[in-house]
């Protein structure tokens, strides 16, 4: 992971999604296709640069917030707009098309 991906906890998910662009990756260590989106959420994170947040939570570790967003495959990944989530996707994603969607959201 890479010093532009935030990895987040269920205590820190309210204060880090409340405001501006935010694209939280729902995901697990053992999870094979989450580790194929892992360096792709990289590359989305340095595309966008201030114009989003880009995160990780370990559903493992963080089941609340797994919980509360209805969270049943991973990788899940949240895009939120001031604290609302905007869009959802299920599945390794494309970078352009992760791309796109926060650019969408600016």
């Amino acid at each position: 992971m890479s010093a532009n991906v935030k990895e987040i906890t269920d205590a820190q998910f309210a204060d880090v999604t409340k405001s501006g662009v935010v694209l939280v990756d729902f995901w697990a260590p053992w999870c094979g296709p989450c580790r194929m989106q892992g360096p792709i959420l990289d590359e989305v994170a340095a595309a966008v640069g201030d114009k989003a947040t880009v995160a990780k939570i370990n559903i493992d570790d963080n089941t609340a917030t797994a919980a509360k967003y209805g969270i049943r495959s991973i990788p899940t990944l949240l895009l939120f707009k001031d604290g609302q989530v905007a869009q959802q996707f299920v599945g390794v994603q494309r970078k352009e098309q992760l791309v796109a969607a926060i650019e969408a959201q600016g």
